[in-house]
């Protein structure tokens, strides 16, 4: 299902709109909907990666930083004597 809607644009703005379409050979409605959808996709990945950097951005967790240090020595042990 389709949606029409209305919106307004500056002249030179939609000059280049009309240029674009012209040159890929879509329609105007076809262009404005790869453009929204760019951008929706843009903001969304842009959201994500906020909330991971939010999640990080009080460095590792003591507990997993100690669960490292105990892994890898046991890393070391098992793995010495084979090279």
């Amino acid at each position: 299902m389709t949606v029409k809607t209305a919106i307004s644009l500056e002249n030179s703005l939609f000059e280049k709109v009309e240029d674009l379409a012209r040159e890929l050979k879509i329609s105007r409605s076809h262009l404005f909907t790869l453009a929204v959808q760019q951008f929706i996709e843009s903001y969304e990945n842009q959201r994500l990666l906020e909330k991971i950097n939010a999640v990080y951005a009080d460095g590792p967790d003591p507990e997993a930083v100690t669960w490292r240090q105990r892994t890898r020595g046991q890393h070391r042990q098992l793995v010495e004597g084979q090279w």
